[in-house]
Formats: structure tokens, sequence, C-alpha cells
């Protein structure tokens, strides 16, 4: 069996030394929540849902053992055939929505106008179900509120990057990022930021999914809007100006360090 010299066990020595604390570094740059202690409840800050805003679109429908009665409380819906627009009372066509205006209010039939903006849809069902009942319009009934339009974009280093429509009012920044195939090996994972519009301003929030202080973030829940972007990492930004002779040369280079640890462990072993 040939003989490993000293200054040879040195150098491989050297190159695992140089392997595992390329391993520890990338582990740091990859993990998400490092930080977090495992077993330990902790309080959870109660999500009231998202508040509605200027511009929101509203399913409101009304419902009781009345129908003729509810229903003059309900907007048509509408089917779209051949190209032209059907309005309708019945079937499975789409409901039309309550588009919440700049000052905050929507027209509802019977009630008028309401001011919407800053409630949630819970608040806003039990507001309008009080209103019909104070005014002796209608006893039993049930008030729904929906959302016809939240939505987020995710850009940059996810998988599947593109605008998803959330049903529901409650999604977290990691919900979201799993909508997206979560993120690729080249997004950073403390370059996470999170651009919301509310209240006539823009703020834009980074956010950082190796520390459990994410749960703490104001847009760890996101709203209607709120546009996400992964930053890429400093090897993908790179390889804009790489060529392929300098991408084949790290190849190259990395085969040759797992050759050497595959080496190493059979003379060590």
């Amino acid at each position: 069996m040939m003989r490993i010299t000293g200054f040879w066990k040195v150098c491989l020595c050297a190159v695992l030394v140089a392997v595992s604390l390329v391993s520890c570094k990338t582990y740091k740059k990859v993990n998400y929540i490092q930080d977090v202690v495992v077993d330990v409840p902790e309080a959870i800050e109660v999500n009231q849902g998202i508040v509605i805003q200027p511009q929101d679109m509203l399913s409101i429908v009304v419902t009781s053992k009345s129908p003729e009665l509810a229903a003059m409380f309900n907007l048509s819906s509408v089917s779209y055939q051949a190209g032209s627009e059907v309005v309708s009372t019945g079937g499975t066509q789409r409901l039309l929505g309550y588009v919440v205006a700049t000052d905050g209010t929507i027209d509802f039939p019977i009630l008028g106008k309401i001011k919407v903006a800053g409630m949630t849809r819970w608040q806003l069902q039990e507001y309008i179900k009080k209103a019909i009942v104070d005014a002796g319009l209608l006893k039993e009934l049930v008030v729904t509120v929906e959302f016809m339009n939240f939505k987020i974009s995710i850009m940059g280093e996810v998988n599947a990057p593109g605008s998803y429509t959330i049903k529901g009012d409650k999604v977290t920044i990691l919900e979201a990022l799993s909508m997206a195939r979560d993120l690729t090996i080249f997004g950073r994972r403390d370059g996470v930021y999170v651009v919301r519009e509310e209240n006539g301003t823009r703020t834009t929030y980074n956010v950082d999914l190796r520390s459990v202080q994410l749960f703490n973030s104001p847009v760890y829940y996101l709203r209607q809007n709120d546009i996400i972007y992964v930053e890429p990492n400093k090897v993908r930004a790179g390889q804009s100006t790489i060529n392929e002779n300098n991408l084949k040369s790290v190849s190259l280079w990395i085969s040759v360090g797992s050759f050497l640890t595959s080496l190493a462990v059979l003379i060590f072993k």
C-alpha cells in the first residue's frame, strides 16, 4: 500500500477542515429560523385579519329564513356568455362585489353609504347585521363578508414566482413562500423584502428568515397587494459575468475537493 508522507497528511487534513468550515457556513446561510427554542411554548399574538382599504372588492351576502326579504340586500350575479355580460338572479353565476371608494365607503342596498375602511370583515358582518335588525327590516339573518381581490405577488429567487389569490383573510409570509414552492438555493434567506402600500404610503420591510424575530415582523401576516421580493445571493448575481469556462472550472475544483475528501476518509479510516 502506498505510504502517505507527513506533508500530504497535513494537506489532506487542511482540505477536510476547509470542507467542514464551508459546510457550516452554508448551513448558517440556508437554514430557516436557526435561533428558535424548541419545545418551549410561546404566546401568539391574536391576528384579527386584514382590514378593509379603499379599492378593495367585497362580497357581501345576506341570508335568512325569508329569502325574498334577504334578496333586497344582495346584488345580482353575473355570467358571461359568448363575450356578452348577462345579469341574472339565480344559477351559479359569479356574484358582483362592492368596490370600496376612495373615501372608504360602500353604497349598500337600503342602508345607504357605510364607512367600511378600517374594519375587518368580521366587524363589517356584525355592523350590517345590527343595522338591519335595528331598522326592523329583517330579524333572523346571517351576513357573510369576503374579500374578492386579496392577492399577493412573489418575485425574485423563488421556484414559482407570480401573483397568488388568497382565500380568506389570513396568510403568513412563510405560507406565501410555500405557495411559490420555497426559495431557490440562490435566494438570500436574510434578503427577503415586503413592499406594502397603505394609508397613502409605501413601506419596504426587510425579513430575515433565519431569525426567530421573523414572527414579530409587521409583515409576518401579509395584507392585500403586498409584494414579496427575494434577493439573489452573490453566486447568482455573479453568474451574469461568469462565462462557461469559469463555470466548468468551479465544477472541476468541486470534483477535486470531493475526491480529496473521499481519499482522506479511506486513509484515516
